[in-house]
């Protein structure tokens, strides 16, 4: 449907290419979150943790080692430093780090290989196009007047697109509020289509779970802006209010910023620093920005780590099974892919050194991961049925890479002699 909603636009309003509308099945192979599109070039890139180029494509053909090496040498990437700093937009590339995004990846590669078969473009000029097809699909006013094409095929039918909240993990939000936790809900979403969503996936009673609801917060502007520059405002029918000079109690507001969000926490939990502990599953929206400028513990969703479950480290085998996660116990019901195109989400060879095994390096989203998050998991589900005062191994609790994934590290990530097959 994303897919779809942009590259209607694109061909209806700007003109672009039919073809775009045809989407082959298997195509959805190139989407992976972690790549960075150099959008002059048309080139998707995966990059190693130095800044080095692992694989790369132009539009959605893959280059060979020897094209890589010949562009890119072995070398920092030119954007690195920025991109590095977590800045993911910029005229000249953009970062995919999040499932809502992607399918805007595979489009950007298709219209890349539309204008070389038309006009055998050197420098690309789509992105702007590209920008516009996102507004027109996604801005404030969309949903309301039901304008573009995803908001209206989500609203007509919700079950096609959404998925109810387990059982188990509507439970452990409320043992949480039932322990005194102060429970948040923070989306850049506006109001409309998040009550949308919460009450399909969690219910019409969805506001009883949080003492706090955040909409149209614009991460990550959310966590590094001052409250001047992005103060909360209240709501009436969906419609934003007046800008608030302080935030003195809990509800339902808009925008906002972390500064005068934490104020009220203190004030609410009656400590000088109430802890805060922040799930995410953008590292550029929400892990990122949630340590870097307000230091809260933060737990990363990472859906890569369903694509892996061979394994699990041989000391967790020893652990009773009621200290045991969903995860350890049963099946996986969700089949995650791993893209063919790209490889693994975490490690890679580099290119043009073949089948050499200590060539083996870490992609730039793995080192993110454990610079980054306190914990990684596979989704909420997988922590659900833990006691609350399940304690975690941190990443940073030793200088292991993988110390922080529950329940267990990504295969890729694990030496063969110290993992053991599940059972």
């Amino acid at each position: 449907l994303i897919y779809d909603s942009f590259a209607q636009y694109l061909v209806t309003e700007k003109g672009y290419d039919e073809d775009l509308l045809i989407l082959a099945p298997d195509s959805l192979d190139f989407c992976c979150k972690g790549l960075v599109l150099d959008i002059e070039e048309g080139n998707f890139l995966k990059l190693a943790e130095d800044g080095t180029v692992l694989r790369a494509s132009h539009g959605t053909k893959s280059m060979t080692s020897e094209e890589i090496l010949e562009i890119y040498g072995r070398k920092e990437w030119k954007h690195f430093n920025t991109v590095s700093g977590m800045v993911s937009r910029t005229a000249k590339y953009y970062l995919y780090d999040n499932y809502f995004d992607l399918p805007g990846a595979l489009l950007c590669a298709r219209v890349v290989d539309s204008l070389d078969q038309h006009d055998g473009q050197k420098k690309y000029d789509f992105w702007k196009d590209m920008v516009a097809a996102i507004q027109h699909n996604y801005k404030i006013s969309a949903f309301k007047e039901d304008c573009g094409m995803y908001f209206p095929e989500v609203k007509n039918h919700p079950d096609k697109y959404l998925q109810r909240c387990p059982e188990s993990v509507k439970k452990w939000l409320k043992q949480l509020k039932n322990a005194g936790k102060i429970l948040l809900l923070i989306t850049s979403s506006h109001s409309d289509y998040c009550r949308l969503l919460c009450e399909h996936v969690l219910g019409n009673d969805f506001e009883e779970y949080f003492d706090i609801l955040i909409t149209n917060a614009l991460k990550p502007g959310f966590f590094s802006h001052t409250p001047n520059q992005r103060p909360f405002r209240t709501l009436e029918n969906d419609e934003e209010q007046e800008a608030l000079l302080s935030l003195d109690k809990p509800g339902w507001y808009s925008q906002g910023n972390a500064i005068q969000l934490y104020d009220l926490l203190k004030k609410m939990t009656g400590k000088l620093d109430p802890k805060v502990v922040y799930f995410g599953d953008s590292m550029h929206s929400d892990i990122f920005p949630a340590r870097h400028y307000s230091n809260w513990e933060t737990v990363f969703i990472l859906e890569e780590l369903l694509g892996d479950k061979g394994t699990v480290p041989a000391k967790a085998e020893s652990e009773p099974l009621e200290k045991k996660g969903k995860y350890e116990r049963d099946q996986l019901k969700v089949p995650y892919f791993v893209s063919k195109q790209w490889g693994s989400f975490f490690m890679d060879r580099l290119p043009g050194l073949e089948n050499a095994e200590e060539t083996l390096v870490h992609t730039w989203s793995c080192k993110c991961i454990s610079n980054y998050s306190t914990i990684a998991i596979p989704s909420l589900e997988a922590i659900a049925d833990l006691p609350l005062d399940y304690r975690f191994t941190r990443f940073s609790s030793n200088s292991s890479a993988t110390a922080g994934y529950y329940p267990s590290p990504p295969r890729a990530l694990l030496p063969n002699e110290d993992s053991v097959t599940m059972k």
